[in-house]
């Protein structure tokens, strides 16, 4: 996975033209969803981001806080194939990726493509599934294909993968390893709303007659095309070494702040730097900018930090999370 840092554009008027001109769905798609979803605004330019940068999200919260309603209505909006996982325990990953069928007429062996193959997945409690499923859906997430017997098959493009879990359910979970959280682009915390939001929460949703959906408003050509010009957002020399920056203070912290030392047993990986570069172009298409600022990184920090860290038992035992530690982190890095 690589992101090339390419010059400034000779033409920096024409490119933010072509960013303004490109980046219009953007807003409609935000309309579109606001018909379905009461708030978290937040959410939505998140799931935006992923499907730009054509990243991996995980989205943590308490059951009820619109999650899956969130994937379906951006999903609703796009001209691409859904597919919805229920994750459970006795998940298998032929339920997921699909098997080989016999064909006793032909005494061959023929491929059953599972839900797996589609544009979008919604994978609904991930953190439920064994640790086989993990695997399978680990190899779909980093290289886009899946093995079936001798064969590799390509996914679909794009693919996605938004996922949901339950921060407090233990009960039947399964904690996701490390090297499968490292392929999340990013992980949000989705908060409860405002009282003004639930009230109309209340209103819209306290009823027998099922919510409508979302039309289909943006087409997969619109997608690429936008990603072309987002690749040529300039990131300022100062901006790249502030994003290296942050991500080396994670795995060096007593550089930056001698108390924090202690605090982490493992720092962010290089994928850190890449996402949060192309994050940041991505935030900076959706505000219709031809650069990236460092408030772009710092905004996307602690989605892009928070699950590529390792807290050690001391901080543990002071109650402290993962957020605190990239908050400190970035009080403490000088801002270019």
């Amino acid at each position: 996975m690589t992101v090339g840092m390419k010059p400034t554009p000779t033409d920096p008027q024409q490119l933010s033209e072509r960013i303004a001109q490109s980046s219009q769905w953007v807003g409609t798609v935000r309309e579109e969803i606001s018909r379905i979803l009461v708030g978290q605004g937040e959410l939505v330019d998140r799931l935006l981001v992923g499907l730009l940068c054509n990243g991996h999200i995980l989205l943590e919260g308490m059951p009820g806080l619109a999650k899956t309603l969130a994937v379906k209505a951006l999903s609703g909006t796009l001209k691409l194939a859904f597919s919805r996982l229920q994750f459970t325990p006795d998940l298998l990953p032929a339920d997921l990726i699909g098997t080989m069928i016999y064909n006793p007429d032909q005494r061959s062996f023929a491929p059953k493509l599972g839900p797996v193959f589609a544009n979008i997945i919604l994978a609904d409690e991930i953190n439920r599934a064994p640790a086989k499923v993990q695997s399978a859906l680990l190899e779909a997430m980093q290289e886009r294909q899946v093995t079936l017997g001798d064969q590799s098959y390509a996914l679909p493009a794009p693919f996605l993968v938004l996922a949901t879990q339950n921060p407090i359910d233990q009960e039947g979970t399964y904690q996701l390893p490390e090297a499968q959280l490292d392929r999340f682009l990013l992980k949000v915390t989705v908060n409860y709303p405002s009282k003004e939001e639930e009230l109309v929460i209340m209103d819209r949703m306290a009823s027998t007659t099922p919510a409508e959906e979302t039309r289909q408003v943006v087409d997969p050509s619109t997608i690429d095309s936008s990603r072309q010009v987002l690749d040529q957002i300039y990131i300022d020399p100062a901006v790249r070494e502030y994003i290296v920056d942050l991500v080396n203070a994670t795995r060096y912290p007593a550089k930056v702040d001698t108390s924090l030392k202690p605090l982490l047993r493992a720092g962010a990986s290089p994928r850190a730097s890449i996402n949060l570069a192309l994050a940041g172009r991505a935030r900076a298409f959706m505000e219709g900018r031809s650069f990236v600022t460092p408030q772009d990184i710092k905004l996307l920090a602690r989605d892009i930090l928070r699950h590529r860290i390792l807290l050690s038992y001391e901080a543990e035992a002071e109650d402290l999370s993962s957020d605190i530690i990239i908050e400190r982190i970035l009080s403490k890095v000088p801002v270019p």
